[in-house]
């Protein structure tokens, strides 16, 4: 399985288990690979939005050059699919729904 084809019912699994280590559980090798998941999403988001505004096409969502976004805010939107619908979604998936969420393109 390619970095960002994970489930977000298995990331949630994995993060679940991890946030019981407390701060030690960034210094685990499971750690690093929940990391590669959001870090393989981010930039292939952003490879696509990148090649629609070459093409010329409307993107998806309109985010900025740069931003952040935070541990808890990725976890509350993963969390915000319901858990059926969390075994079918994988982390590319629910990222770019959270970009569409956070950076709607203006109206034209």
């Amino acid at each position: 399985m390619a970095p960002g084809d994970m489930s977000v019912a298995a990331f949630l699994a994995q993060a679940d288990t991890l946030s019981r280590l407390g701060p030690l559980a960034m210094a685990t090798p499971q750690a690093g690979v929940l990391r590669s998941e959001v870090i393989a999403a981010g930039k292939r988001y952003k490879a696509r939005i990148d090649a629609d505004r070459r093409a010329g096409r409307k993107t998806s969502s309109c985010p900025p050059e740069t931003g952040t976004l935070t541990p808890d805010q990725w976890l509350t939107h993963l969390r915000s699919y319901p858990p059926p619908a969390r075994k079918t979604v994988n982390i590319h998936m629910a990222f770019d729904a959270l970009m569409k969420k956070r950076y709607p393109c203006p109206a034209a």
